[in-house]
């Protein structure tokens, strides 16, 4: 079937990654793109035309998922290397490094208000953390195998997890505990995530199967076999009608779940594609795979009908609700076996005047604080740097603090101006910044040294004005009693 102008289109593609695209998210706003890699760096893209890309080195090891924060002043990374870190999304990438996990970390996931973290690891376990206090919180245990994936529900009362030992276990934030277990899969879920409702969940099988559950009745409501290799990830569109899927087949589908059906198939990565995500408003989704590249594209779906469902979802937040097996999905699962009639879009052939974004790209390297399930370390931000700003929940700021003046403030560190645009060229200002950096470091040496010696001086002179004293005194010998 040849495409129409309401398919979906591919718009560009970032190149910057050395090896597979493993992990990648929207920021709120919508004007950048965060990435994770094999080749252990995050990525910090903007869609400004001719704007730098940043590249963060921290992590040790391949950088196996991302998430920005609700409000977009955070960013977060799990890594191969045990450890997660939250980072201000920046240029000068102040990052706080979480210590707690024994195993590599799979998945680290915001709640809804950006209060929580939960993340996901091979040591069996899902720790979640104070993101106000910057501590360890509590762990979650009755995995018996590899936990791939956790991710809260909209309203943060539920946990959904995924584990190599074939479950999918529903936890309860409020008691921590397990409520409900799905175990229905002849392989294991690579990803699991929540409908934007949170009355469902959707999960990717290495069985090559897309499943959707219904957490209320506990119901298999929809079951895909639309990929020829295992699925790797998958993301709801906003108005919670559309799932689209990522594979090691090389393909990315979308699947139509009001209708039960797979309306498009998208050929544009070399190779297995490993991630895949919707924006915020869903106007867009990006993918990444082991090509090493991220493609943007663009839905074009009814946007005035989406609006309309995600207004109706909203009045249904509620875990109690009753359910609305007919509104929301078919009743009867969905095999999709044999053949079906759907869109195929091969950008190579195509598209002939695609954009391409080979931005320069600067390294920043990060100074950290080091978080512990035992103890809390964090830097204090730099003089004149508002300590609101500096990984404190938004939604506790002061009225100065505010979440617009946030964003302004991130948006102005963020995007800062082309190399068209400097006098200076590129290298020689990074140098001067790195020679500025260093001057400061030994200003505050030699200020610290200044002060020490002065102590040390104080002390000696008043040791010596004691010295003086006892001296001047008389010396009053004892008489012999009679």
């Amino acid at each position: 079937m040849a495409s129409a102008p309401e398919d979906p289109v591919l718009q560009r593609y970032f190149k910057g990654h050395k090896a597979a695209i493993t992990s990648v998210d929207f920021s709120p706003d919508g004007k950048q793109l965060a990435t994770g890699s094999w080749d252990t760096f995050l990525m910090l893209w903007s869609f400004k035309p001719q704007a730098r890309a940043f590249r963060y080195v921290g992590h040790k090891d391949v950088v196996t998922s991302v998430q920005f924060s609700p409000l977009g002043n955070l960013l977060a990374s799990a890594s191969r290397d045990r450890t997660v870190r939250l980072w201000i999304p920046d240029k000068r990438g102040k990052s706080s490094e979480f210590k707690a996990h024994t195993a590599p970390v799979r998945s680290v996931d915001f709640s809804a208000d950006g209060q929580f973290l939960a993340t996901a690891s091979e040591d069996k376990s899902i720790k979640v953390w104070n993101m106000y206090r910057q501590r360890f919180l509590y762990s979650l245990y009755r995995h018996t195998h590899w936990v791939r994936c956790a991710k809260f529900s909209p309203d943060g009362r539920l946990i959904v997890s995924c584990s190599e030992d074939k479950t999918i276990k529903i936890w309860d934030t409020t008691n921590k505990q397990c409520v409900n277990n799905f175990s229905d899969f002849v392989g294991f879920a690579n990803f699991v995530d929540f409908n934007p409702s949170g009355t469902c969940i959707a999960s990717a099988g290495s069985d090559h199967t897309v499943k959707i559950w219904d957490i209320r009745v506990n119901k298999l409501l929809q079951h895909y076999q639309v990929h020829s290799g295992g699925v790797n990830c998958v993301s709801f569109h906003p108005s919670g009608n559309y799932l689209i899927t990522a594979s090691s087949d090389g393909m990315l589908k979308i699947l139509d779940l009001l209708e039960g059906r797979l309306i498009y198939t998208l050929q544009g990565h070399t190779g297995p594609v490993f991630t895949v995500t919707f924006s915020k408003g869903g106007e867009l989704f990006t993918s990444g795979g082991a090509d090493a590249q991220v493609l943007l594209w663009r839905t074009n779906f009814d946007e005035l009908n989406c609006k309309d469902v995600i207004k109706r979802n909203l009045k249904r937040l509620h875990f109690d609700s009753p359910p609305h097996l007919l509104d929301i999905y078919p009743r009867t699962p969905h095999p999709q076996e044999g053949k079906i009639e759907t869109v195929e879009i091969n950008p190579k052939l195509d598209v002939i005047d695609l954009q391409t974004s080979t931005p320069p790209v600067v390294d920043i390297l990060s100074f950290d604080s080091t978080t512990t399930t035992e103890t809390t370390v964090r830097t204090l931000p730099d003089k004149g740097e508002e300590i609101c700003g500096y990984f404190l929940n938004p939604s506790l700021m002061s009225s100065e603090c505010s979440p617009t003046t946030l964003k302004k403030k991130t948006e102005e560190m963020s995007y800062l101006p082309s190399e068209s645009q400097r006098n200076i060229p590129l290298a020689v200002t990074d140098a001067l910044e790195h020679i500025m950096e260093q001057l400061n470091v030994l200003t505050q040496g030699k200020s610290m040294g200044a002060m020490q010696t002065r102590d040390v001086l104080k002390g000696l002179e008043v040791r010596g004005c004691r010295r003086e004293e006892e001296s001047t005194q008389p010396h009053h010998q004892n008489k012999p009693e009679k």
